[in-house]
């Protein structure tokens, strides 16, 4: 099998993987309803998933370093299989919360080296477009894993998709153990060289915008189905057209977002997007009882959001570029850390005021966001002329 084709095969099993992250999402309710328990407290298995991500992606990679990196591939999914089975077979929150803790390190890894097998057996002139397409199916989950898998759950029982996630799984362990060749791992990067990072301010002004856009972002998104549900009143089919609506503007918004940045620069392309961003969670708001009007909402909010994912991906870069690698994985672990963040502070929004506040306390958390990138800009401005690669612009979304 030619290279390019071991790419889109990597991309397919990452397609799988992104559906087992974003799922939650898109059955909040139906978990809530059949385990017995509110909508907030179900909330908190996104944010578990995060914070296992965050703080364990990095142990393990730097644990595994060494190891051969189709070795590697194979062990996560293997891990990523037993954690979908479990929350197939086994019933109860507890249960349910340790299979996402399992899922959550074994995507996390797959994840990554992933990124990096996709880099080896690529040429040089070539790895920005392999990355891409990697990424691509990553996110390609947004579009079509979750809206998918919330039509399953309506036709048959949420657990269905874990089984089928896992089913996919065994598959996907075959195609890799064929088609991935046998490569040796690399030097463990210390954490300790990548936490050094942080005592740069404009780094750590740059990695606030990061976790503050998010954690307004995942304050909505993480209850967005029952919010469609009982504030929008929407039917089934309703929440699953939306939620495809929503994945497809993302990856647009992810696009454009490159294009802005290339064309008029870090600060007008982030501010507009943020500003934007805020708006349509607040208007998201004032359009929930009237459908016709909120799918364009939506839409609006998924490409304002995503807007911002390339810009802030390429001004990280443009502030340490000899070290790309280390705040690749910085902002991965503070954006996973926001989304944990957004989804605890969504809960307890959900369960102390209402569930229709949440868009109101998400626009608060972007307006901070856009007010530090602001304040950043002025004191730091962002060179113009180093590309922003399509491989870059995906990459900010993990």
């Amino acid at each position: 099998m030619s290279n390019p084709w071991k790419i889109y095969m990597l991309a397919i099993v990452s397609f799988l993987v992104g559906t087992s992250e974003f799922i939650i999402a898109g059955i909040l309710d139906r978990i809530a309803a059949d385990i017995g328990v509110s909508v907030s407290i179900a909330g908190q298995l996104i944010t578990v998933f995060a914070l296992s991500c965050a703080v364990g992606t990095p142990i393990l990679m730097a644990l595994t370093a060494r190891l051969s990196r189709r070795t590697l591939l194979l062990y996560a999914l293997s891990v990523f299989v037993i954690g979908n089975a479990i929350a197939m077979t086994l019933s109860g929150f507890e249960f349910l919360l340790i299979s996402r803790i399992i899922v959550a390190l074994s995507s996390g890894v797959f994840v990554v080296t992933s990124l990096t097998v996709a880099s080896k057996i690529t040429p040089t002139h070539k790895q920005g477009s392999a990355i891409a397409t990697l990424v691509m199916g990553f996110s390609t989950a947004l579009i079509i894993g979750v809206p998918l898998g919330r039509l399953v759950a309506s036709a048959y029982h949420w657990k269905t998709i874990f089984g089928g996630i896992s089913v996919l799984g065994l598959f996907a362990i075959l195609v890799i153990s064929f088609i991935i060749p046998r490569m040796d791992g690399d030097e463990p990067v210390p954490l300790s060289n990548q936490l050094a990072m942080l005592r740069d301010p404009k780094i750590l002004r740059a990695l606030s915008v990061t976790f503050f856009w998010i954690v307004g972002y995942s304050i909505v998104y993480t209850y967005i189905s029952p919010y469609l549900l009982t504030v929008a009143g929407m039917s089934e089919k309703g929440i699953s057209a939306g939620l495809f609506a929503f994945g497809i503007s993302s990856l647009i918004g992810s696009k454009f977002g490159g294009y802005s940045t290339d064309k008029w620069g870090v600060p007008r392309t982030l501010i507009f997007g943020m500003l934007l961003h805020a708006t349509a969670l607040i208007l998201l708001s004032v359009a929930a009882p009237y459908t016709a009007i909120l799918f364009p909402i939506l839409v609006l909010w998924a490409f304002s959001a995503w807007s911002s994912a390339p810009t802030l991906q390429y001004h990280l870069i443009s502030l340490a570029p000899n070290a790309s690698g280390i705040m690749l994985s910085l902002n991965s672990s503070v954006l996973q850390l926001a989304m944990a963040a957004g989804a605890g502070i969504g809960g307890i929004i959900v369960e102390q005021v209402s569930l229709p506040s949440i868009s109101w306390i998400g626009a608060l958390g972007v307006a901070v966001s856009a007010g530090i990138a602001i304040v950043s800009l002025r004191r730091t401005p962002s060179r113009t002329h180093l590309p922003v690669g399509e491989g870059q612009v995906q990459k900010a979304r993990l």
